[in-house]
């Protein structure tokens, strides 16, 4: 008997409290799917079913850039004005994870204090558990929740330490990137990938002494981006100057934001690409899948510690490893 069934009613509870805006509910439904625990996964899986039929109706976007670009001070601004506009704000800011703990390090709902304390929004710090771009293996369930909670706008916000954010593009309706106010040579070397899956670009601080920068470093992007290929020919990604303490520029990235909503939405292209995110999570999930139960089986678990030094060491390639690997777990 699976969990859902030895425990239907505290089930459906806790599904009807996230659907009904429970922040609480929602917490402890987030702490649940991040578990790796296989009796909590079942349990988890129960609980997002339940609550599948009352997501999907928000903006995902992600965000991301580099160390001391102002993205928790930006979040903060933005989710404030957006929740002064009437909408329920979401934010899953994904952690470095300690060594020691693998727990978070940033802390980002101590950043946000003001934003933490409205009843409109929501924030989660997670760890990021070493994965790929700073995303959290679970965060796509934690958006699904999130949604069903009634949150119309869920920020994801990444670690932005150079690591590939393909992660993140992949489960977003919009990337956006945090850029410092440099210009020129001082492109701040960002890598033509991560500028290449943005489809809104937001050069941050552009107030004082620094706005003159900003807007030259506007018009240097708006120049490079020309030479790229854009993601989608329903858009062309936009350069905007902002500043998340005076609040300038606010108000123009988010009608960019619903101007790209809108514009997907009416071509069908939000539904495609959801579609294309939930296949490339079924795979992603398989995979983890696989991996974890290969890693169960005694028999193979032994043989792990002998094929990792032969690879370490150089006398077996990784191919062969891993096809060593599988083949013990085939039986073949």
């Amino acid at each position: 008997m699976n969990e859902a069934a030895a425990h239907p009613a505290p089930l459906e509870a806790r599904a009807a409290a996230i659907a009904a805006g429970d922040r609480r509910a929602l917490a402890r439904a987030i702490t649940l799917v991040e578990s790796t625990r296989p009796d909590h996964r079942a349990e988890a899986e129960a609980l997002i079913e339940r609550v599948l039929p009352h997501a999907g109706n928000s903006i995902r976007i992600g965000l991301s850039g580099v160390p001391g670009v102002g993205k928790s001070t930006f979040i903060e601004a933005f989710g404030l004005m957006l929740i002064r506009q009437g909408h329920r704000v979401a934010v899953l800011a994904v952690d470095p994870s300690s060594r020691r703990t693998g727990g978070s390090i940033l802390g980002d709902k101590t950043r946000m204090t003001e934003l933490a304390r409205a009843e409109a929004a929501f924030i989660r710090p997670s760890p990021s558990g070493g994965t790929l771009g700073g995303v959290a293996r679970r965060t796509r369930e934690s958006i699904v929740l999130c949604e069903a909670a009634g949150f119309d706008v869920i920020l994801v916000e990444t670690v932005g330490v150079g690591q590939s954010e393909t992660a993140v593009a992949d489960m977003v309706d919009l990337f956006c990137l945090l850029l410092l106010p440099s210009a020129g040579d001082e492109l701040q070397g960002i890598k033509k990938g991560i500028v290449e899956l943005a489809e809104l670009l937001l050069v941050n601080k552009a107030d004082g002494e620094l706005e003159a920068k900003a807007r030259v470093a506007v018009g240097d992007y708006r120049a490079a981006l020309r030479l790229l290929r854009p993601l989608s020919p329903l858009w062309q990604p936009e350069v905007l100057a902002v500043s998340a303490v005076t609040g300038q520029g606010l108000d123009a990235a988010w009608a960019a934001i619903e101007r790209h909503e809108a514009a997907f939405e009416a071509a069908g292209e939000k539904a495609r690409r959801r579609a294309a995110q939930a296949q490339a999570a079924l795979w992603a999930d398989l995979g983890d899948g696989m991996i974890e139960a290969l890693r169960r089986r005694p028999a193979i678990a032994g043989r792990i510690p002998e094929i990792e030094a032969a690879v370490a060491a150089g006398t077996m390639t990784a191919m062969a490893g891993a096809r060593r690997l599988l083949a013990l777990f085939l039986g073949e």
